[in-house]
């Protein structure tokens, strides 16, 4: 029985053809997919070089301050004014030091030793030339005057250091009543407070303070317990 066959045309050479075609053209959006990673990655690279850049940056200013240290003489406790400097009263500090900023060598430790302080400084406070003074103390035209004062007679926040007034206050009925003690009846002197005691077993408090030497004569006429002391703004 005779059979029909039928040939087709041969459409897999045309597919590989096409397929071939299509492959190369395949290529193209791979491309483009890698040229799109590159760009995208061009951003991340960039912060990467900077933050390197900040870091390094930032570790040069650190080595800079550490190595422009200076070892200084800084007060290993509290000192006031008038107070005579000792060893003991100052330590060994490492700081960078600004230009133009006075400081204290530790090697001029032994010039400051036996000063007299001329202002009063916290412990930790770094020592300058200018808190020293080479002049005795009072300084010149100056007198320290001792007030025996009783509670009420000044404010406890009194310190050394302090600038006060000391003001002649006339004395209660039945006492005996002082004059106001200078011809031009002055009745107030300004003064510094240097020192603050407390005699054990006595309910006086000794405010020792500063004046120009007239004012500490007049203020020493006066009777105990007819000064009192108004403290005011630093400075003045």
């Amino acid at each position: 029985m005779p059979t029909n066959i039928t040939t087709q045309p041969d459409t897999g050479r045309s597919s590989t053809s096409g397929g071939g075609s299509w492959t190369t053209d395949g290529k193209k959006p791979a491309s483009r997919l890698r040229g799109t990673k590159r760009r995208r990655s061009i951003p991340h690279l960039l912060l990467g070089a900077l933050l390197v850049l900040a870091c390094a940056a930032a570790f040069a200013v650190v080595s800079l301050n550490s190595g422009n240290r200076e070892p200084v003489l800084a007060l290993a406790r509290p000192v006031a004014v008038g107070q005579v400097l000792t060893a003991q009263d100052l330590k060994q500090v490492n700081v960078a030091v600004e230009p133009g900023v006075s400081v204290v060598d530790v090697n001029q430790a032994a010039s400051v030793v036996g000063k007299t302080m001329s202002t009063n400084l916290p412990a930790g406070a770094l020592l300058t030339l200018d808190a020293v003074s080479g002049a005795g103390f009072p300084a010149a035209g100056q007198a320290i005057a001792a007030l025996s004062l009783k509670a009420g007679q000044f404010p406890p926040e009194v310190s050394p250091g302090t600038h006060v007034s000391v003001v002649f206050v006339p004395g209660q009925a039945g006492t005996a009543l002082a004059s106001p003690p200078t011809s031009d009846s002055t009745t107030v002197w300004p003064a510094m407070v240097t020192s603050v005691t407390s005699p054990p077993n006595q309910q006086i408090t000794v405010v020792s303070v500063q004046v120009s030497q007239a004012a500490a004569r007049q203020v020493a006429a006066v009777p105990v317990g007819q000064l009192s002391i108004v403290m005011l703004p630093g400075g003045q």
